[in-house]
């Protein structure tokens, strides 16, 4: 079965992440820095938070996408998908700010990391009913 709902989910990241790339454009154009940040931190915030996303939702919405093809339950992926939504915002949210909330980057990045673990954990609960039931 093709998946349905992990694209749309991935087309709402889509827009999230050009969002985060257009903050970095901006605050490049305003520091003058086409390369580094020239040690503007608010650049470099804007970076980390980008980058960060960047290294975080390809992974988990690929783990998601097995996930559905294996036809877990709807309400299982929407779960899934959601909570990476959250957890990715409120890390972007706490990590953007000069006066940084270390708790909101602790809860996004934590939310995080539950959901590829949980995805993982998913897809191997598969794989072993798979291997037991074709034996």
């Amino acid at each position: 079965m093709a998946p349905i709902i992990v694209p749309a989910y991935a087309a709402v990241f889509a827009f999230v992440y050009i969002l985060l790339s257009a903050r970095v454009i901006r605050a490049r154009w305003y520091a003058r820095a086409p390369i580094g940040t020239k040690g503007d931190i608010g650049l470099e915030r804007k970076i980390r938070v980008h980058g960060n996303f960047a290294e975080y939702v390809p992974f988990a919405l690929l783990l998601a996408t097995f996930v559905e093809m294996q036809n877990w339950p709807a309400w299982f992926i929407h779960l899934l998908c959601l909570a990476l939504l959250a957890g990715r915002v409120v890390h972007a949210y706490g990590v953007s700010q000069q006066r940084e909330n270390t708790r909101l980057r602790v809860v996004g990045i934590g939310t995080t990391f539950i959901v590829i673990a949980t995805a993982a954990l998913a897809l191997l609960a598969s794989a072993i009913s798979a291997f037991i039931t074709s034996n």
